[in-house]
């Protein structure tokens, strides 16, 4: 397929960036949607999407799949259709960041969880499951994924430039955005489907660290989280490039930070529609 037929593929839903401040919801329809952020993954995410398929097919699971392709110019748009009517695919029409497609996705999904993990499938999916038990059973309203528990596997070689400015960004923001959630920057987090809504139409990073503004909305927000050890299984990450991220990624985070400390209260995002009561009683930190 050549570029110019890929920006046009039938198969997917071209969208544009949602505004929060005008967000239709719909009410939810299944148990489980896991979203993929991709931008260029005509290579990888067949064999993603086939894994992940596979675990939640014999979960027996009622999910949905949905690939929020950021303005690729390759087939990444139409893969999704070839894997079944539980597979779908949201294309923004420019890339725009990992941050700004997952926030997409995360306001239009209609999954009770809403999960997301990267292209590379770089984590086992136990975990996700782990995620998913624990927000089903009501122990809290989000699940961070962490590479650095006890209990976490590292199977991937990493390589020692990735593994050093991992250390170092981890650092700054422990220092800056939260001292318990200490790997924000893992690639799979669960929400409620409240919970997604309300931070997610506050995020403002489009970038790859918008999972710290994440983790410090969660925070803001009163809402209660468990961290789970993740197994490494791969450390491929081609779209995170230290030379051209790590100095905005650094720059975001401190934003983040001034307006924490200097900035006005959270906006309260409209929604254009009801949010169903949560299916359990979950549990909300005390203010």
């Amino acid at each position: 397929m050549t570029p110019s037929t890929a920006t046009t593929d039938r198969s997917a839903t071209l969208i544009h960036d949602l505004m929060p401040d005008s967000i239709p919801v719909r009410p939810s329809d299944h148990d489980l949607t896991v979203i993929i952020p991709a931008h260029e993954e005509q290579q990888r995410l067949p064999w993603t999407l086939a894994q992940i398929k596979a675990f939640l097919d014999t979960a027996r699971y009622d999910y949905r799949i949905l690939v929020v392709d950021d303005g690729s110019r390759d087939r990444t748009a139409s893969i999704a259709s070839e894997f079944g009517p539980r597979c779908s695919t949201l294309r923004l029409a420019c890339q725009g960041g990992k941050g700004r497609a997952v926030r997409n996705a995360m306001l239009r999904a209609t999954g009770r969880i809403l999960a997301f993990t990267d292209a590379d499938l770089p984590f086992h999916l136990s975990a996700l499951q782990t995620g998913y038990e624990l927000l089903t059973q009501g122990r809290c309203n989000v699940v961070f994924g962490a590479r650095d528990m006890a209990e976490s596997t590292h199977l991937a070689r990493r390589r020692i430039a990735r593994h050093l400015a991992t250390r170092v960004f981890r650092t700054v923001v422990n220092c800056l955005i939260s001292r318990e959630v200490t790997d924000t920057q893992c690639g799979l987090k669960l929400f409620t489907r409240q919970a997604a809504l309300e931070i997610f139409s506050r995020v403002t990073i489009d970038g790859f660290a918008f999972d710290a503004e994440v983790v410090f909305l969660t925070h803001r927000l009163g809402y209660t989280f468990r961290r789970i050890p993740v197994t490494l299984i791969n450390d491929y990450s081609s779209t995170l490039s230290l030379r051209r991220n790590a100095l905005p990624m650094l720059a975001d985070v401190l934003r983040v930070w001034f307006r924490a400390h200097f900035g006005r209260s959270l906006p309260t995002p409209h929604f254009e529609g009801n949010v169903e009561p949560e299916s359990v009683a979950l549990p909300k930190k005390a203010a």
